[in-house]
């Protein structure tokens, strides 16, 4: 298949698998004496493997230390667990982060229950009050 089939196949942009390509996720296709790329179903599979494993939020570094784990099938898949947990760990925090940075838009949000002027608005005075505020650990304002 060609570079656009391909990439239909694989719900995903030319200019993607191109750059998958460079970045070397994805071998080189034979090209034809019209320099035209052609894909075969391992170049379809590996791509949708990329995809997915981008879809869970993975660096593409971290993909790539996947594929080749996944190249060295002889091998054991203790690395292959402690990138997950690491990741798991990774998206836990964020987690924490964002129901914090869900608190903080709440109670903002409280500070004005009526429609005013900008002048007198409670969320833009929260706001600038908050950029005055000295920095705690973490970056979040006091």
């Amino acid at each position: 298949m060609k570079i656009g089939e391909l990439a239909q196949a694989a719900a995903t942009q030319v200019e993607t698998v191109r750059y998958y390509e460079k970045l070397g996720l994805l071998p080189a296709p034979e090209r034809t004496a019209g320099n035209y790329r052609l894909y075969g179903a391992a170049h379809l599979e590996r791509l949708q493997f990329i995809r997915r494993g981008r879809s869970l939020d993975l660096s593409l570094d971290e993909v790539c230390t996947l594929l080749r784990l996944k190249d060295a099938p002889q091998d054991d898949c203790a690395d292959v667990n402690a990138l997950l947990d690491a990741h798991i760990a990774h998206v836990s925090a964020r987690l924490r982060e964002l129901r914090v940075l869900h608190a903080q838009l709440v109670a903002l949000r409280t500070q004005c229950h009526e429609v005013r002027d900008a002048a007198h608005c409670g969320i833009l005075a929260g706001l600038s009050e908050a950029a005055r505020a000295p920095a705690r650990p973490g970056g979040a304002p006091a």
